[in-house]
């Protein structure tokens, strides 16, 4: 191996330079280098090996501490595995040398060796960080993207990521990612990165200054550089002091962003709609990603073959639809289709619970909304599906029939299509949110139609579900059974009222031992017991 070999190979000097070497450093070269001719045989972190290095390490001659360092960088390359103090000591010792030959090696070797977890926590705990950050404010590149390479390695274990934002380590790589090195630049990127996961890092990235850098470097060239500044600025903006923040300094954030995601790495796509997902969490930027003409890239993406760029896609649209006015904008933009067909999504249920919530916000307030939901298909294939979801997408879905059914408009749609049917089914759920969706949505349908018939027919269903809530417990779940009765017996429909008046008499529906302490209490359930018994009599 050359870089040991160096130590003797003097030429004419040759002699006059082993007369300078100590005898113990005599005897560690030979040993290193007979082990090193039978590498393959020998474990260089055990004692003897190991003791050679380290007499190479704590030698007083620089060729000698070369050969050491530049040993542990190849050793390290082939051989990483949980190490102990006595072999991070030695590189630790190199890894203050003023030589930069020997600084380049020993990052190597240290990062290397930072590949490992148990590795990466007893680096940090023995001290290596600061030697590190010194070394990445190098004027040698090779030192720089060897040291920033290891603090990246690092910065991957949860455990030292605190310590690395509070050591001083981010205004120096925030330097490094405006490198004119590409190599540097990535390693910087992606440690900044790796700082992103946690609400108290990112708090100390953005008191670095980091942020301004990271969208500066969203118009790189390279695909690598792109993906660590979009997925470290999608983690940083879901802090909503950060996102305001970002709102007032970062005013070609979202445009850049937007453009983003119509780039050739679908990886880059991936995070740049996952960076506005998380921008969208507030209502300016939900206006403002429409403005910046991200509508047709999103829906675009919602067509995809990839699926993460179709959950990330459905998971943005979702948020941005929150806004009033971006409803008739998204429908106009030709998302209906594809949020349609995203419904039966089985193979992921996150993306079907996006794609449903979607549509339920934009039907939320418009007449024409709604109607264009039923004509493309989305209420009949909610329907026909809701019983055999996951209990995630049917949370959903009966959050969205709760919504439709508070329409006069399309009460009787509804009814026709046959919602109820899933909807008194669903009110036995064992999950709470699908059990008062479902009711909140037949309760709604009970109130101000013209045409009973089909509740009529329904009937019994909808009297087990009142009587089960009333039994329950459950306050929320008691009011809406009790303002499910109120609304059938304000019907115009005698028969209606003549059946609800017959389970209350007979018990089976009950107005006893309800949560209201008494009835003449001001709570709401109070008074729509008052309410029913005035009706009842």
């Amino acid at each position: 191996m050359g870089c040991c070999t160096s130590c003797l190979a003097k030429g004419d000097d040759d002699n006059l330079y082993r007369r300078l070497l100590a005898d113990n450093e005599r005897d560690a070269i030979s040993a290193l280098l007979e082990y090193l001719e039978n590498r393959g045989e020998v474990d260089f972190f055990s004692d003897g090996p190991l003791k050679a290095l380290s007499t190479l390490v704590y030698s007083d001659n620089i060729d000698l501490q070369r050969s050491a360092a530049l040993a542990f960088a190849e050793i390290t390359e082939k051989e990483v595995r949980p190490v102990s103090r006595d072999v991070l000591e030695p590189l630790l010792i190199l890894l203050q040398s003023s030589d930069q030959e020997v600084q380049r090696a020993a990052c190597a070797a240290l990062g290397n060796l930072a590949v490992n977890d148990e590795n990466k926590v007893l680096i940090v705990d023995m001290g290596g960080l600061s030697p590190l950050i010194r070394q990445m404010m190098c004027p040698n590149i090779e030192v720089q993207c060897n040291a920033v390479g290891c603090i990246t390695n690092l910065a991957t274990q949860d455990k030292n990521k605190t310590k690395i934002a509070k050591s001083g380590a981010l205004i120096p790589l925030t330097k490094l990612a405006k490198s004119p090195d590409l190599r540097v630049q990535r390693n910087a990127t992606g440690a900044l990165l790796n700082m992103t996961h946690s609400y108290e890092n990112r708090k100390e990235l953005v008191d670095a200054g980091s942020v301004p850098v990271l969208v500066q470097l969203l118009s790189s060239p390279d695909p690598d550089i792109q993906y660590y500044c979009t997925t470290a600025l999608s983690n940083i903006a879901v802090d909503e002091a950060n996102r305001k923040k970002l709102s007032t300094t970062e005013p070609k954030l979202v445009s850049q962003l937007v453009q983003l995601m119509d780039s050739p790495s679908p990886r880059v796509q991936c995070q740049a709609t996952l960076a506005l997902r998380n921008l969208a969490s507030d209502a300016l930027y939900q206006l403002e990603i429409v403005r910046a003409g991200g509508l047709p890239n999103l829906v675009t993406l919602l067509k995809s073959q990839h699926e993460p760029l179709v959950l990330a896609a459905v998971a943005c649209i979702r948020n941005i639809s929150i806004h009033p006015m971006n409803e008739a904008l998204i429908i106009e933009a030709g998302f209906l289709e594809p949020l349609v067909d995203l419904v039966d999504y089985t193979d992921n249920p996150e993306i079907q619970c996006h794609a449903v919530s979607s549509l339920r916000n934009l039907a939320a307030s418009s007449e024409r909304n709604r109607q264009a939901l039923v004509e493309a298909g989305a209420v009949k294939k909610c329907k026909d599906m809701v019983l055999t979801s996951q209990e995630s997408v049917q949370s959903e879905i009966s959050a969205c029939f709760a919504i439709l059914a508070l329409a006069d408009d399309l009460k009787d749609k509804l009814l026709e299509m046959g919602i109820i049917d899933v909807l008194i089914p669903l009110t036995k759920s064992p999950n709470p949110e699908v059990c008062g969706n479902s009711a909140a949505a037949l309760a709604n349908l009970c109130s101000r139609i013209d045409d009973y018939s089909i509740i009529l027919k329904s009937y019994a269903g909808i009297s087990d579900f009142i009587s089960s809530f009333l039994d329950s417990g459950n306050s929320t779940f008691e009011h809406i059974a009790l303002w499910t009765v109120l609304q059938l017996l304000e019907s115009d429909n005698a028969e209606i009222k003549s059946r609800i008046k017959n389970d209350i008499n007979s018990g089976k529906i009950s107005l006893n031992d309800l949560t209201a302490d008494d009835l003449n209490g001001s709570d709401e359930i109070s008074n729509l017991i008052q309410q029913i018994l005035e009706l009842i009599k």
